[in-house]
């Protein structure tokens, strides 16, 4: 119970009694960042989330549009989660989590394969929350959930992964 407190205060700030505004950023690994979206956390954890589509391009990959950011060897494309979530902070991060949702390909694809699925695993570290990069099959999200279940990924649905191996290992909450 701890640490989630100590995630909800990281993202809110030393005044959580108010509406507080956060940048959303990707960092590479040389420490560049591309600030993604910004987020608005209300008092009681809810949070409103807004994306910076102007760092995205438009692609049309596997008969659906996605934003993707294009780096030298692979590309990055947001995969917004298309069911509902609570958007709410007070009890832990994994809404977040879920709205910052990606799959890779490669820069010289046609297609994307859902099965490189990105998923940030947020902490808390000083004033910020910092997410590492594990990886996941985007195919388990195919199928809406069964009836009240918000969250369907499973431990086991998200591993871990060598954040050596990929472009932008690291999403940062500030």
């Amino acid at each position: 119970m701890l640490r989630i407190l100590l995630m909800i205060i990281a993202l809110a700030g030393p005044t959580w009694a108010e509406t507080v505004s956060r940048d959303v950023f990707l960092e590479d690994q040389a420490g560049e960042r591309i600030r993604i979206a910004s987020i608005r956390v209300d008092a009681d954890g809810g949070y409103a989330l807004e994306m910076n589509d102007a760092v995205f391009a438009d692609h049309f990959l596997s008969m659906r549009p996605f934003k993707c950011l294009e780096g030298p060897e692979k590309h990055w494309c947001h995969v917004p989660y298309p069911y509902t979530t609570n958007r709410q902070t007070s009890v832990d991060l994994v809404d977040l989590e879920y709205d910052f949702l990606f799959v890779w390909k490669g820069s010289g694809e046609y297609g994307i394969n859902m099965w490189n699925g990105v998923y940030y695993r947020l902490v808390a570290e000083g004033d910020a929350l910092v997410g590492t990069l594990h990886e996941m099959d985007m195919d388990l999200l195919a199928v809406p959930p069964d009836s009240g279940v918000l969250r369907p990924l499973r431990d086991q649905d998200i591993i871990e992964s060598d954040p050596d191996s990929h472009w932008l290992p690291r999403l940062i909450i500030e």
